[in-house]
């Protein structure tokens, strides 16, 4: 029984730190071009590419995140910008968005 209480103790400290809210800077780049993306010259063709169909994706520290709701980042494709919201996994659920 004691192994089990430490067991689910751990299991369910992991999922509170996976789930941990997150404030991170970083850019809009798109599903395509991933980390190459994350510039202010590479803007452009960030916008051009979601508008042909790549989803938009947030790259901070070297590390691409999924959007678990791209929409709410649409306006920011290509910006450099700052998120709030919660990270599980490398799905980054989006709270607020600032430039």
């Amino acid at each position: 029984m004691k192994k089990f209480v430490i067991s689910a103790t751990f299991v369910m400290s992991f999922a509170a730190l996976s789930a941990f809210g997150e404030s991170m800077t970083g850019y809009i780049s798109d599903s395509k071009c991933g980390l190459k993306g994350a510039s202010e010259a590479h803007a452009d063709c960030s916008v051009k590419c979601v508008k042909g169909g790549a989803t938009p994706v947030f790259v901070a520290d070297g590390k691409v995140y999924k959007l678990a709701d791209p929409s709410m980042v649409a306006d920011h494709v290509g910006h450099k910008v700052t998120i709030d919201g919660t990270l599980e996994g490398d799905t980054l659920t989006v709270k607020s968005v600032k430039m």
